[in-house]
C-alpha cells in the first residue's frame, strides 16, 4: 500500500487549499481513511478528519465547519478541502489508511497501519 499526498503550500489566513491523497494497493471494500497533522516544533500528531466505508465522517472540533473530507472511489483518492484557514492550521498533513474487516474509523485519530509522507501547509497572516 502506498499513500501519496499533494496539494500543500503557503496561503494567507482566510484562504483555501485542497489536499489530495492518492492511494494505491488498497483493495478491500472495507476501509478507514483520514487526515492527521503535526504542527511545527515536533508537536503531537492530531487527527483532523476521517471517512470510512460505512459512511461515517468525523472531524476534529478545531476544523469543523471549515474542512471537508471526501473520497473518490473511482480513483481511490482521498481529499481534504480546507477553507477559512487559520495560522494554527500550519502543519505537515499526512493521510492514513486501514483496510479489511472491521476497518471502520472508531475515532478522529485511529491507529493507522498505512501513512503517507505528508504535505506541508503553511498559513501566514
Amino acid at each position: 500500500v502506498h499513500l501519496m499526498e499533494s496539494g500543500g503550500g503557503s496561503v494567507q489566513a482566510g484562504g483555501s487549499l485542497r489536499l489530495s491523497c492518492a492511494a494505491s494497493g488498497l483493495r478491500d471494500s472495507s476501509y478507514c481513511m483520514g487526515w492527521l497533522r503535526q504542527a511545527p516544533g515536533g508537536k503531537a500528531y492530531e487527527g483532523v478528519a476521517t471517512i470510512d466505508s460505512t459512511g461515517n465522517i468525523r472531524y476534529a472540533d478545531s476544523v469543523k465547519g471549515r474542512f471537508t473530507i471526501s473520497k473518490d472511489n473511482t480513483n481511490n483518492t482521498l481529499y481534504l478541502q480546507m477553507n477559512m484557514l487559520k495560522l494554527e492550521d500550519t502543519a505537515m498533513y499526512h493521510c492514513g489508511a486501514n483496510e479489511g474487516a472491521g476497518a471502520y474509523c472508531y475515532s478522529v485519530f485511529p491507529v493507522y497501519k498505512y501513512w503517507g509522507q505528508g504535505t506541508q501547509v503553511t498559513v501566514s497572516s
